[in-house]
């Protein structure tokens, strides 16, 4: 296999990973506190946190560039502060990532929070245990299903993201080029053979983690 296509599929690996692991932290955070908390301006938060879903990937990576660019609102104060900016690195890969795989976790881990029964929670607070005791042993591990779904999903999206990733990390070779931007490069210079064959393997990397996914959502029921 051609070096280019294994550093693009590390990368790509690479940057769903990462991305995953503070998807999984932050959404089931942000999940749990829209299921479970009722105040103002609840359903404004949840409408921004899941706006990537429905936006087109290069809005989404607009945006990410009047916030993170070398001018943007956090890019220009973390440029004077540190010399370092995130635009054309691979961490910019996975902040695009982690924006557009983000509301996947937050839907799917909240409908699994909210559909946690009731009484069993009750049961748990009047048994003397705190908020943070039984959202540990019994809201969480209740959900877990719903968690693991969505956890799988966002990694699957992250793997595949295009559009934010090209904005805000742009096609660098042997940098930044994860497997989309590389089929998006091999296809606009017709090196349409070698495209085909990272479209297979993305999409057989693709299913398999989603067939792991399910064998694993029925394990734990």
């Amino acid at each position: 296999m051609d070096n280019s296509i294994l550093f693009s599929m590390r990368l790509s690996l690479q940057v769903a990973a990462v991305a995953t692991v503070f998807i999984v932290v932050i959404g089931t955070a942000v999940a749990y506190f829209l299921a479970r908390r009722e105040f103002r301006g609840k359903e404004l938060i949840d409408i921004l946190f899941t706006l990537p879903l429905v936006l087109p990937p290069t809005v989404t990576g607009y945006y990410l560039v009047i916030l993170f660019g070398r001018n943007g609102a956090i890019g220009r104060p973390l440029h004077e502060w540190t010399g370092w900016t995130v635009m054309f690195t691979w961490y910019a890969a996975v902040l695009a990532s982690f924006v557009v795989a983000l509301p996947l976790m937050i839907k799917t881990a909240r409908a699994a929070i909210e559909s946690v029964d009731k009484n069993l929670i009750n049961a748990s607070c009047t048994l003397g245990h705190s908020e943070l005791e039984t959202a540990l042993k019994v809201i969480l591990p209740l959900a877990k299903r719903g968690i693991v779904a969505g956890a799988v999903l966002s990694f699957a999206r992250a793997l595949g993201e295009f559009g934010a990733t090209l904005m805000l990390a742009g096609n660098l070779p042997g940098r930044t080029d994860t497997m989309p931007i590389a089929i998006y490069a091999l296809a606009g210079s017709g090196e349409w053979s070698t495209a085909h064959g990272m479209v297979l393997l993305l999409t057989l990397m693709s299913a398999l983690f989603l067939y792991l996914a399910n064998r694993y959502s029925r394990r734990i029921v």
